[in-house]
């Protein structure tokens, strides 16, 4: 790893301190540079084959768990829902569609599955995301998706 703050290339850096991370998807290690003295931290993750996403309309790209987090921050925004319940929700999802799926995975299959733990996590999320993943377009889309909600409680 080259340290961010004097560019050294890594070959005289030091581990401090080596932990799992992301229920053990990811091993976090905090180094210290030997040239400039400065620490910092990286994440080791098993890489993975590629992995591609089919859209609706039949295009297909690489997953991207950087996208499903922003999806999900969005969704949570100015709430309380800590980023640990959020990384958390992140990392099933990311490790449901690895093991679940070895070259592709639709789309609808990935919104559905961060719905369903949107809901569990909470309700206002839950239809933030909704809103956008069914493109709601009148404000009935918004009473027909908090009907079972409501009546839930």
């Amino acid at each position: 790893m080259r340290c961010p703050w004097c560019h050294d290339d890594g070959k005289r850096s030091k581990v401090i301190d080596s932990r799992e991370s992301g229920g053990g998807a990811a091993i976090r290690r905090r180094r210290e540079c030997i040239d400039c003295g400065k620490r910092y931290t990286t994440y080791e993750r098993v890489e993975e084959a590629p992995l591609k996403v089919v859209k609706k309309d039949g295009r297909r790209q690489p997953f991207a768990r950087e996208k499903v987090l922003t999806c999900v921050e969005l969704s949570c925004q100015k709430l309380p829902i800590s980023t640990e319940a959020i990384e958390t929700l992140v990392d099933d999802i990311v490790t449901e569609v690895q093991a679940g799926h070895e070259r592709e995975v639709s789309a609808a299959w990935i919104g559905e599955g961060i719905m369903a733990r949107l809901r569990e996590l909470h309700p206002v999320a839950y239809v933030r995301y909704a809103s956008i993943y069914r493109t709601f377009r009148e404000p009935q889309d918004f009473l027909d998706e908090l009907r079972p909600l409501l009546d839930a409680e």
